[in-house]
């Protein structure tokens, strides 16, 4: 495990905690960098159990969040959050070396 600049906001760590309690035998939410998407590279999240060796650990108010040390290089300086408003709820990276995205907020392109 080493030191990471990804973030998670108290939003996330909320809802990946409610996300937890109800899946048995799953402790950790592992956020990916997968190429694809509309706008060339995608994000993509699944709960997991346990973590590889190459994985970062973002812990937060007792939840964990993986991120493979590949996925991680297009993260640098993200914050992951959860966000619940009129157009529905889903998880957000707010990633400052993404110049273009597209409208769902699930892809992008550096």
């Amino acid at each position: 495990m080493s030191e990471t600049n990804v973030t998670l906001s108290d939003a996330a760590a909320r809802r990946i905690g409610t996300i937890l309690a109800k899946e048995p035998g799953k402790d950790a939410m592992r956020v990916s960098v997968e190429g694809g998407g509309c706008s060339g590279f995608s994000y993509k999240f699944d709960l997991v159990s346990g973590g590889g060796e190459d994985d970062i650990v973002i812990e937060k108010n007792g939840v964990r969040v993986l991120i493979d040390s590949l996925s991680l290089v297009y993260m640098s300086g993200s914050e992951i959050d959860f966000v619940d408003n009129l157009l529905g709820q889903s998880f957000q990276i707010k990633n400052p070396n993404a110049v273009a995205s597209c409208g769902c907020g699930t892809s992008f392109s550096i």
